[in-house]
């Protein structure tokens, strides 16, 4: 299903219920982001096996290049940085490489500290750079989950 509002007044306009719940507690620009390639990569791969799935790998490493996740939602790169966040964001269809969730594998070691201060990760200020990717993957998915609790 389109994520983007095909026709009528609201042509344009992202269709936030058809979103994954990250995406709903996020930015306007994330959305969008998600949304465009979503709708795009289905276009593409229509006649694909797995269109669906396909299109949402696809649509998370669209956003994976401008936002990283940070808790229970997306956010802007640090310093409006592009790029992939991991080596999986980083391929095409056929890759089969890690995956960091959102975390943006390849910001500083600072900024990455910083993240893990606001989530609250223990232990943070002896971890080295891999195992603060790590841990702030865990707190991710333990902040998603709580989200979709409540």
């Amino acid at each position: 299903m389109a994520m983007v509002r095909k026709t009528g007044k609201d042509a344009g306009e992202v269709r936030e219920e058809e979103l994954p719940s990250t995406l709903q507690r996020s930015g306007e620009k994330a959305q969008a982001t998600f949304a465009k390639a979503h709708d795009s990569a289905e276009e593409t791969y229509a006649d694909a096996p797995n269109t669906e799935e396909r299109a949402r790998r696809t649509a998370f490493a669209a956003l994976k290049h401008t936002h990283e996740k940070v808790g229970d939602h997306w956010e802007p790169k640090e310093g409006g940085r592009k790029g992939p966040s991991d080596p999986q964001a980083a391929g095409g269809a056929d890759t089969d490489r890690p995956t960091a969730g959102g975390v943006d594998e390849s910001a500083t070691k600072e900024h990455l500290l910083e993240l893990a201060r606001r989530l609250d990760v223990p232990g943070r200020s002896t971890m080295s750079k891999d195992e603060l990717v790590e841990a702030l993957q865990k707190a991710n998915d333990r902040a998603t989950a709580a989200a979709r609790d409540r």
